[in-house]
């Protein structure tokens, strides 16, 4: 009995270090704010295309992160976006993307990882989605 009640108030003791209290749901949903207001004006005057499951690799592209939504500039009036299924929310900060792919391109499904710009630590993951092309209207 008393081994059956030390699980149940370990776990509950394990859920209640997982929630969230309402300063952080507040704080996570300013970040995800600001970066929807950061992703808006970083894609302003450009027109998006249709979403397409790969994208070719531009080597001079720079990577952009707006929360979970990657964006690759490769010019003024040339970007990719493709939501990913987070875990590489710290691009946004500064960690460094990380790509593999066995193609020419990068693909919905490949996984990319981060790295801390200063320690050069593994920080995280994720997984591409579609990718959208936006282009500047002529």
């Amino acid at each position: 009995m008393i081994g059956r009640s030390l699980v149940i108030a370990s776990a509950a003791l394990l859920a209640a270090g997982c929630t969230q209290s309402p300063q952080q749901r507040l704080a996570a949903q300013q970040a995800d704010a600001a970066a929807a207001d950061a992703l808006g004006r970083e894609l302003a005057g450009l027109t998006p295309g249709q979403s397409s499951s790969c994208m070719p690799r531009f080597p001079s592209a720079q990577v952009k992160g707006y929360g979970p939504t990657l964006v690759y500039t490769v010019n003024r009036g040339l970007k990719y976006r493709t939501d990913t299924a987070g875990g590489c929310e710290r691009v946004g900060r500064g960690d460094i993307l990380i790509t593999r792919s066995p193609q020419s391109q990068l693909c919905q499904g490949d996984i990319a990882t981060t790295v801390d710009s200063a320690s050069r630590t593994f920080s995280g993951s994720c997984s591409f989605g579609p990718f959208i092309r936006y282009t500047r209207g002529k």
